[in-house]
């Protein structure tokens, strides 16, 4: 796909994996929607790259509606859609506390909110695109549009305390081959990115001693991935016209201890 041209809808997009992919395509010279909801983060990030702010929880249908019909209305359909926006959260199945010795299981609304934003989410943003898509004319190999969304190495080897942050991401993996040969008649590429651990600024909360015992525990290079390295594999996914139903580790080849 040529990229120069098109445009995107990025969610997620005012920070982290999400803001890196925002300013890659648009170096590309594509035009760029951030969903966020971070109104003050997500503005500067669209001004400094030409974009468009969109206040959006893609947890809503009417927000994730209102946010599509103000993207479109300013740079038009989107071809790209980047999916980044997420969230996670840490409790065991069941357990004890260590204070009291009482028994908690984990409670379920918090285990449903991260299913309802990594997966539903998710899902209803691509179909809304999707959607769009199918109105517009067909380039190349009758190429429509590609869309990339944002799994986890644990989808694959998820640690204690992260079923619900698992099983949401992998969701994510599960969907991707369903949904590209859903859309493979219409010539809608579909794939998803699997990150390790990277630098972003979730991340940047974590105590110094963390993060390095983090980035030592990843074989090889033993470092936090880079946002740009996230980003440059979305848009090669958007770039190649034959990547299509895959999920992709970038991790460093690190594969996650229960703990």
């Amino acid at each position: 796909m040529k990229l120069s041209g098109c445009s995107a809808v990025v969610t997620g997009g005012a920070s982290g994996l999400g803001e890196a992919t925002a300013r890659a395509l648009a170096a590309e010279g594509v035009k760029v929607a951030i969903f966020d909801m971070n109104a003050e983060k997500g503005e500067a990030v669209a001004a400094s790259i030409g974009g468009v702010f969109c206040n959006v929880n893609v947890t809503s249908d009417e927000s994730v509606d209102a946010g599509f019909a103000k993207a479109r209305a300013a740079i038009g359909q989107e071809r790209i859609l980047i999916n980044c926006a997420g969230t996670g959260n840490a409790a065991k199945t069941a357990g004890r506390s260590r204070e009291t010795g009482e028994i908690k299981h984990f409670p379920l609304d918090a285990f449903n909110m991260i299913i309802q934003i990594n997966l539903v989410g998710t899902f209803r943003c691509v179909a809304k695109s999707a959607a769009g898509m199918l109105t517009l004319e067909p380039l190349e190999d009758g190429e429509r549009g590609a869309i990339v969304n944002t799994a986890s190495v644990a989808a694959e080897d998820g640690q204690m305390g992260q079923a619900a942050y698992s099983a949401s991401k992998g969701g994510v993996v599960g969907m991707t081959l369903p949904i590209a040969r859903d859309l493979m008649s219409e010539g809608i590429r579909v794939n998803t990115i699997l990150p390790g651990i990277f630098n972003t600024p979730l991340m940047n909360n974590a105590p110094q001693n963390v993060k390095d015992a983090l980035a030592a525990s990843v074989p090889f290079p033993k470092r936090l991935g880079n946002p740009s390295e996230y980003a440059s594999l979305a848009v090669e996914m958007c770039r190649n016209s034959y990547f299509n139903g895959e999920d992709v580790r970038i991790d460093g080849a690190i594969r996650m201890s229960p703990r």
